[in-house]
């Protein structure tokens, strides 16, 4: 791809941009669209639906004061409002701005002048800049046997020395306040709570009389209550699906049903008489309580049978986090799907390597004429080249990647997960190596035509096929920053889905004050931000103009999610910044990543002095991954016995404890037991347990 290319793509994505701040600071102060750019501080009450009495043509013109807004909120106070795991996003975003600020400095003002100063190519045309390829601005134009790729070498040290000592620093941030954040809480039912799986059943008795024969023989002093696991009643599914759809249909807010279910799973007919709902099973599944966070943690981290598939413990999620589906799946049935799910992600990876090879054949000219010669006469013209190579693959493949989140979701609640958090955890991987997968080693080594599957075969052939195929894959990968982070980033401010559906359905829709607040996509946002600071890493020495495209990309990505983290999203569950080892893991991937293509760089360079010197990288890159492993993984694992003993003896000062204790049994109330009422109050993130609704008796 040509300058001129590349800056046909940045100007269509920038008037993209543009069109999608106007519209956005211009749509959010309109009372009609507040359920679409302001849901949560519209459920929390702070806002309202109701037109102005006057109208101020002030409100149709565009205004920056949201700017302004997102960015004034302290760390703090976006803790308290949208919990640790909001935080950790955002340092995400300012961590890679820390690095790419720095390695941008060398890139640009390093780098690239030696790369100019080079001819293995062709020399600069100054005179007509636009005109050329950008490949003279890379390390492939830098002569062969060069002294000067020593400076490459040295760039490649001071960044994996730089980010390390960032890393190191990050990690230990969190760390802290992961543990500052769990001391500060108040008692949640988590926290005294674990789940006991396989529990052995004998002859004659039930899951509840085994669970507490055990626990009272075992854990007497500890020991609180348990809650036995049931499989959804066929008589709470039916009942539960027309609820939906009567709410559906009157828009209802709040709904003075008669509730029809006991706690202990009765069915009250139309003439009062009570009937038991006998398609209920029991799971040989419980929720076990505590009476102290120090008596839970002994019972979850012990071995409790001497058969070890027996009594397995885990630690409770939070009780709007259970993912109570996991519990209606038998043990076969589960092991079959994580199976199904293995495979299935292996042929979605395989067949998104068509919307892959068609936007490689588009970035190429010369096989477009070849294969389709009749649009040779509209392929010669300039504006039509430049936005078919420059624009049209990165759109294509930003469409394709639009689905695969979604997939990966889905995909990882059929592994037997217990929790949302650890499902999004498991999607947020996945979607990860399928992008550095499809998105990046596909493209670079399918550049030439449809021959990935030859260069996997030829496996010794990879390095060097990567140092020749990941540099003059820059141009690509430089538009593809500019669309999918620029133009993606803002239409996340804008919520293109959202307020379409919300123009398409007014004609429709009466006047409700009904308000769906969406939770955070982590597993669809953090993988993006990842895979953007890999593509940082791999080409910041390769190709170093593609530094101030990222650079833009994090200062948009730290304002519009600064900005939906405090208007739009709502956090459901909290994980405890559980995230973050994610990215440490994929981050270190990335540097050796880096490192791994320089080898190949400088003997393809024949440079042999320099391939010595960079092989000991990798290996100083994955001692420091050790250590930051053994020094701070634990503590996301699990919380130690110091912190819990202190938050222990904390809660005995309080007069309200005995209470809570007493809550706790009744948190992880099995959806097939609760009472189908509903409730349209939202629960704090920090409010101490969860107000259970009173059943009949």
């Amino acid at each position: 791809m040509i300058l001129s290319g590349l800056l046909t793509s940045v100007a269509i994505n920038f008037a993209l941009c543009v069109i999608f701040f106007t519209l956005y600071s211009i749509l959010r102060r309109q009372p009609s669209f507040y359920k679409v750019y302001a849901p949560r501080i519209l459920a929390e009450g702070i806002a309202s639906v109701r037109r102005p009495r006057q109208f101020h043509l002030s409100r149709l013109l565009p205004n920056a004061g949201w700017i302004k807004n997102a960015w004034h909120p302290t760390e703090e106070q976006l803790l308290s409002y949208s919990g640790l795991d909001a935080v950790v996003f955002m340092r995400i975003i300012t961590f890679s701005f820390k690095v790419f600020t720095i390695a941008g400095f060398v890139g640009i003002f390093i780098l690239i002048p030696v790369n100019c100063s080079g001819n293995q190519l062709q020399d600069v045309d100054f005179i007509n800049l636009t005109n050329n390829t950008l490949d003279v601005f890379s390390i492939s134009n830098v002569n062969n046997g060069s002294t000067s790729l020593w400076i490459h070498l040295g760039a490649v040290y001071f960044v994996t020395i730089i980010v390390c000592c960032l890393l190191f620093s990050e990690y230990k941030y969190i760390s802290t306040k992961r543990i500052d954040y769990f001391c500060s809480s108040k008692p949640q039912p988590e926290q005294f709570t674990i789940l006991v799986s396989n529990i052995p059943v004998s002859k004659g008795s039930n899951v509840g009389n085994s669970v507490e024969n055990f626990f009272t023989e075992n854990h007497a002093d500890t020991y609180l209550s348990h809650v036995v696991v049931h499989r959804k009643s066929k008589v709470w599914t039916v009942a539960h699906a027309l609820k939906k759809l009567y709410k559906k249909i009157f828009k209802i807010k709040k709904a003075q049903t008669q509730q029809q279910f006991t706690r202990d799973g009765f069915f009250v007919d139309s003439n009062g008489k009570v009937k038991k709902d006998k398609s209920r099973e029991e799971v040989r599944a419980a929720f076990v309580s505590f009476k102290s966070r120090y008596g839970a943690a002994i019972a979850l981290h012990m071995l409790q049978s001497n058969n070890p598939t027996q009594w397995r413990t885990e630690q409770a999620p939070e009780p709007q986090d259970v993912y109570w589906p996991f519990f209606s799946s038998t043990f076969m049935r589960r092991w079959i799907s994580r199976l199904v799910v293995i495979v299935s992600c292996v042929i979605l990876t395989v067949l998104f390597l068509i919307p892959v090879f068609i936007v490689q054949g588009l970035t190429n000219l010369a096989q477009l004429e070849t294969y389709f010669p009749a649009l040779k006469g509209i392929l010669t013209m300039s504006i039509v080249s430049q936005v078919i190579t420059g624009y049209l693959p990165n759109l294509i493949l930003q469409m394709s990647l639009k689905i695969v989140p979604p997939i990966m979701k889905i995909l990882s609640s059929q592994q037997g997960y217990i929790c949302n958090s650890d499902i999004e955890r498991s999607a947020c991987h996945k979607v990860i190596w399928f992008t550095v997968w499809n998105v990046f080693f596909a493209n670079v080594l399918s550049a030439s035509a449809v021959n990935l599957v030859f260069i996997i075969l030829e496996f010794k052939e990879i390095p060097d096929k990567l140092a020749i195929s990941v540099p003059a894959q820059a141009s690509f990968f430089i538009a593809y920053v500019v669309t999918l982070g620029w133009t993606s980033t803002s239409s996340e401010l804008f919520r293109v889905i959202p307020f379409i559906g919300t123009l398409m359905c007014k004609p429709f829709s009466r006047n409700s004050d009904n308000v769906t607040v969406p939770s955070f996509p982590y597993h669809k946002d953090i993988p993006k931000v990842l895979f953007f600071g890999l593509l940082g890493f791999t080409y910041f020495f390769l190709a170093p103009l593609i530094i101030p495209f990222l650079l833009v990309y994090f200062s948009l990505a730290y304002i519009i999610y600064r900005n939906q983290l405090l208007y739009v999203y709502a956090p459901k569950y909290e994980s405890g910044g559980k995230f973050w080892p994610v990215v440490h893991d994929s981050t270190i991937f990335s540097l050796v990543l880096m490192q791994f293509i320089a080898f190949g760089i400088f003997k393809m360079k024949k440079l042999p002095y320099a391939t010595s010197v960079t092989f000991p990288l990798p290996v100083i890159t994955l001692l420091f991954n050790e250590y930051c492993r053994k020094r701070f993984l634990p503590i996301f694992m699990a919380y130690s016995t110091e912190t819990l003993r202190k938050k222990d003896r904390e809660d005995q000062t309080q007069p309200e404890m005995p209470r809570l204790l007493r809550q706790i049994s009744q948190a992880y109330q099995d959806p097939a037991l609760v009472p189908l009422s509903y409730s349209s109050s939202h629960n704090s993130l920090r409010e101490p347990l969860i107000p259970v609704a009173e059943v009949r008796g």
